[in-house]
């Protein structure tokens, strides 16, 4: 049986992939700045192609490439480029992101990346799964020196990640000379801490905006803002 997300403009086929759309892919996709106007996007670790999905859908971006290492997540995310409106807009390519980096010449004004942060050896019961969810699989520090090879020197890296993260994230970014311009902290409702950070670097250093974001009030309560941040994309927002 096919497992099917259905948004407002594109339907996500997830089958075939170990990690399923969540919060915090659709998140990044929604949050993500396109202000600067970017001429190429890149998404690294794209799973489903959620994320590269909802940028096409936003943007008029000619070039809107992802990455994805898990063969059937690939696929899954060459079928839902095609199946998608803007499939002659995106583009997957099946390799690890090192040898990516090594090979590739452009540069990109923007790169997203959901990445895969669980440090810890937890099994799942799922090899594909844990590999998507533990950061063995791609360290902070090769993504961001990844990041600092491919990125344009006016292009923006935006990524999410867990708050208690945040701090040591951000110095391993200063040292590729990527910094902060934005920080939205990001909790479940307003009685519980902040789970996620999503972070946005650029080459130039400034005073980051920071900003918090609640997501519900209640149970299937949202809040005004996240709703506002959501609502072009969730059919029931």
């Amino acid at each position: 049986m096919r497992e099917l997300f259905r948004f407002k403009e594109f339907t996500v086929n997830q089958e075939g992939c170990a990690m399923k759309i969540g919060t915090d892919g659709v998140l990044l996709g929604a949050w993500t700045t396109l202000e600067h106007q970017p001429e190429s996007i890149l998404d690294i670790g794209a799973g489903t192609g959620v994320i590269a999905l909802m940028l096409a859908q936003r943007s008029n971006t000619e070039t809107i490439d992802a990455i994805e290492v898990d063969e059937k997540a690939y696929e899954q995310c060459v079928e839902n480029f095609e199946n998608s409106s803007w499939g002659d807009r995106l583009f997957c390519y099946h390799a690890g992101f090192d040898e990516f980096v090594d090979e590739m010449d452009e540069k990109y004004d923007l790169i997203v990346s959901n990445p895969p942060f669980y440090s810890e050896n937890v099994s799942s019961g799922s090899i594909t799964r844990d590999q998507a969810r533990q950061n063995s699989a791609l360290p902070f520090h090769e993504l961001l020196e990844g990041v600092a090879k491919l990125l344009s020197n006016d292009g923006v890296f935006s990524t999410i990640i867990p708050h208690k993260q945040e701090s040591s994230f951000i110095e391993l970014a200063n040292s590729q000379g990527l910094y902060p311009n934005r920080i939205t902290r990001v909790k479940g409702s307003p009685s519980v801490e902040v789970k996620r950070s999503l972070v946005d670097f650029r080459f130039h250093s400034s005073q980051p905006i920071i900003k918090e974001l609640t997501i519900e009030i209640e149970r299937h309560h949202y809040t005004p803002d996240y709703i506002a941040l959501t609502q072009d994309f969730y059919i029931k927002m």
